[in-house]
């Protein structure tokens, strides 16, 4: 039998590009061949780095990448998918009409569109976000929400690949900030391959399959050992990645299929608190962490987190730290007191 045709895989270049946006993915994907390969198959993916010229192109580390091609000699019908990189670069590429055009041409041609990190801002620019859902580099999630009002932002989604549809979309998709690349390649891997290959890869570069939470994880959460909350594992794993949504009681219980006074009796029992307690707690060792990294200012860390309004937050840091978000900021952050600023 002759074997399947490898999908093919290409990357945009453009100066300034992250490239931790471009080989971080392309990895994954080179290392599914690998495992293919392994395994006596033929590889499943070629990969091809493009740019509006032929030849190498700088990215913000001051290194450049050699592009394989000019996007001009790019045949676009049967590109299986195009990703698009964030980067210091990216503000150069929105007033390009000729890259739009280009981007517009590539998402009604090739199977699948999709960006990384800030790369989701020329997605949207391009018209190929609109009425989808979109995440972004945190530091980029404002920029999106006020610029296209049209994308359904997901701020804190670490990636929005659903081919099943449900949430999502198959053919135009974004990621969230940088490495999360990786997490949106291993998504693709397991829907083209299966999961056993993408359990692969991931094993092979030491890492999740799926990463537990979204962007708001900058640090270890309140996650007890399996052995303490065996029943409440799943949920608390799950919940991370959901600070900003409805984490009320009646949400868990159904995300937990256990009636709401079964799930407080569970968590009253395995963890000593209620519901309501344990995601506060989440939530304020969330937004800490963001707030001692300078992640963000005192309103986005608030929206990100699940508090909704820097007042409720506030509170919320006079129970838990003792402090004002400001006050701990200045007291705990890095980099200078202003980094996270009240916007």
């Amino acid at each position: 039998m002759t074997p399947p045709r490898p999908r093919r895989i290409a990357c945009l270049l453009y100066p300034g590009f992250m490239s931790l946006d471009v080989v971080g993915p392309l990895q994954v994907f080179a290392s599914a061949n690998v495992e293919m390969e392994r395994q006596g198959r033929a590889p499943a993916y070629a990969l091809q780095l493009v740019a509006e010229a032929a030849g190498p192109v700088a990215c913000s580390a001051g290194f450049a990448v050699v592009a394989d091609a000019a996007r001009r000699d790019v045949a676009l019908p049967g590109l299986d998918t195009l990703l698009v990189p964030g980067g210091m670069g990216v503000d150069a590429q929105l007033d390009d009409a000729a890259l739009h055009d280009w981007l517009r041409q590539a998402e009604r041609t090739a199977r699948r569109v999709g960006s990384v990190c800030s790369g989701a801002l020329l997605l949207a620019r391009a018209g190929l976000l609109d009425g989808r859902p979109a995440t972004t580099h945190w530091d980029s999630v404002d920029g999106l929400r006020q610029g296209h009002p049209q994308v359904r932002v997901a701020g804190d989604r670490l990636h929005t690949y659903d081919p099943g549809g449900i949430d999502g979309d198959g053919h135009v998709f974004t990621s969230a900030g940088v490495t999360a690349g990786i997490d949106l390649a291993l998504a693709l891997v397991e829907h083209d391959l299966g999961r056993a290959m993408a359990l692969a890869v991931a094993r092979r570069l030491v890492m999740y399959l799926r990463r537990p939470g979204g962007q708001a994880q900058f640090s270890p959460l309140l996650a007890p050992d399996a052995a303490h909350a065996p029943r409440l594992t799943p949920l608390l794993e799950w919940i991370p990645g959901h600070l900003g949504g409805d984490l009320s009681l009646d949400a868990l219980a159904a995300r937990a299929c256990m009636p709401p006074r079964t799930l407080t009796r569970v968590f009253q029992r395995e963890l000593g608190t209620t519901p309501a307690r344990y995601v506060e707690r989440v939530r304020v060792e969330a937004a800490s962490a963001l707030l001692a990294h300078a992640q963000a200012s005192v309103s986005t860390v608030a929206r990100l987190c699940g508090f909704q309004h820097p007042e409720t937050l506030r509170r919320a840091f006079h129970k838990h730290r003792a402090v004002s978000p400001q006050a701990y900021a200045e007291r705990f952050g890095a980099g200078t007191a202003g980094a996270a600023r009240p916007g």
